[in-house]
């Protein structure tokens, strides 16, 4: 609903708009993720999904070949950068909690995971399209 707006019938949120429905499952995917897609055919356009996440999932160390920016529109997430040590992934910093409301960015081969606290409604922008890298 937009500010100034009275009448209850006319409210749309998170919970109740369109834009939330039709997603889909993906193959070699996490459980609890589920995702609803658009593919930019503009090769410096950006590549954006609408993602959910049940509370509990998470995903492993990875990285993408863009920067990338996740809106938290409901929920509550982690996430925690690494680097590559000589005995493998080290963890960077302390880990980081996003909120409803709040932004994250990361920037394009850096190495990190997510975990979903609590259930999650994300808007997933992604520098160019799309590219997932396990880093295990």
């Amino acid at each position: 609903m937009f500010q100034g707006e009275t009448d209850d019938s006319a409210k749309v949120t998170s919970a109740t708009s369109a834009v939330w429905g039709n997603h889909v499952t993906v193959p070699d995917t996490p459980d609890g993720f589920t995702v609803r897609t658009s593919c930019p055919p503009n090769p410096d356009g950006v590549e954006v999904m609408l993602e959910q996440w049940e509370a509990g999932s998470e995903e492993p160390p990875h990285s993408h070949p863009g920067d990338d920016m996740t809106v938290v529109i409901e929920g509550k997430m982690s996430i925690q950068f690494f680097t590559r040590g000589d005995n493998g992934l080290v963890p960077v910093g302390d880990r980081i909690f996003l909120n409803k409301g709040e932004t994250g960015y990361i920037r394009a081969g850096r190495i990190h995971d997510a975990k979903y606290i609590e259930p999650c409604k994300l808007v997933y922008v992604h520098d160019k399209a799309f590219g997932f890298t396990r880093e295990d």
